[in-house]
């Protein structure tokens, strides 16, 4: 994976939300959830859905000519079984490999205006806290219908492949694939969830240090895995940590979303100074691939899967000396 595409990954992360809570309607409640949620009512147009911003987004058909504005929302709309209305979609949407040969339209950082409207979208899916207010404002003054989504915890994904079958037509499969997903997801907390409790520092970046707080849905990652994000209470969504503020919380794993193979010498550099990190000290440092952890997508489980399996071989080695990690945190 090349560096700026991670670099621009992680420029994003601050503009990421705590939670995807509606906005009040014009009516000053939003509406109730259900209604979004609802495929066997929603199941024939026209449709009229409310969005993660609080809009009420209507259309008069199933959305055949669909623009995605960030590559998690490209690979839910391949999820969700309408890859192929797919007709733009933002830089750096290169999963699954159909993804890899739609037109770009730019990206959170500026969006191509006169090539989405030459592609003549019937819809945009935004990311509500990724894209600016003002690209999506300005994409619907031009005519433009856009449904604003936003993943911000592991339960919004399914969510999230509901409704885009429901907006392409694609109910059956969107369905399938939520449900396939949630069955997993139950399967990993019931099998993590009561396991002894593993400190875990997020590495988002490494220059310089960056890491999650506990609203980052990669911390609900930690969460299921029965580990405990020790920056979890910080304030910021994402943040810079002082190598100080690191050696003081001093955890029992690190999970990189930062290739050590990008920076071998500045790696080898940190690992003298942090000898004494019980990370460092036992060889707990585990990567796992950015695309997987940082993308809001049904690839998140596997993320998931390898972080749960990376947290498993602390505990081995923990039980193998007799230590018990958080006894008092676990129940």
């Amino acid at each position: 994976m090349h560096r700026d595409k991670i670099r621009y990954s992680i420029l994003l992360f601050p503009f990421l939300l705590s939670g995807a809570v509606p906005a009040s309607t014009e009516s000053g409640h939003a509406d109730a959830p259900d209604e979004v949620f609802r495929p066997d009512v929603l199941s024939v147009a026209p449709l009229s859905l409310i969005d993660d911003r609080g809009r009420r987004i209507r259309l008069d058909h199933f959305a055949d000519r669909i623009v995605s504005l960030s590559p998690s929302i490209t690979e839910l709309v391949f999820s969700a079984g309408a890859g192929s209305k797919l007709v733009g979609a933002s830089r750096y949407s290169d999963y699954p490999d159909g993804a890899k040969s739609v037109p770009e339209v730019g990206d959170a950082s500026g969006l191509d205006f006169e090539r989405i409207l030459a592609l003549k979208p019937d819809l945009v899916i935004a990311w509500h806290s990724g894209n600016s207010g003002a690209d999506i404002g300005k994409l619907e003054k031009l005519g433009v219908t856009v449904f604003a989504s936003e993943a911000a915890q592991l339960e919004d994904i399914p969510r999230l492949l509901r409704i885009v079958g429901i907006l392409a037509g694609t109910s059956a499969q969107a369905e399938s694939a939520a449900r396939a997903y949630e069955e997993e997801l139950q399967q990993i907390k019931r099998r993590y969830g009561r396991r002894n409790k593993i400190s875990v520092f997020q590495l988002i970046w490494d220059q310089p240090l960056m890491t999650i707080n506990g609203h980052h849905m990669a911390s609900g990652i930690i969460n299921i895995c029965g580990g405990i994000n020790v920056f979890a209470s910080t304030p910021s969504l994402t943040l810079v940590v002082s190598e100080e503020d690191l050696l003081t919380a001093d955890p029992d794993a690190i999970i990189s979303s930062v290739s050590l193979e990008l920076d071998e010498s500045g790696s080898r550099a940190r690992s003298r100074r942090f000898s004494q990190m019980s990370a460092v000290r036992n060889n707990h440092i585990f990567f796992v691939q950015p695309d997987l952890i940082n993308r809001q997508t049904v690839r998140t489980l596997a993320a998931a899967s390898a972080v749960c399996a990376h947290l498993e071989s602390v505990r081995a080695v923990g039980e193998k000396n007799g230590s018990d990690l958080f006894p008092e945190l676990t129940s």
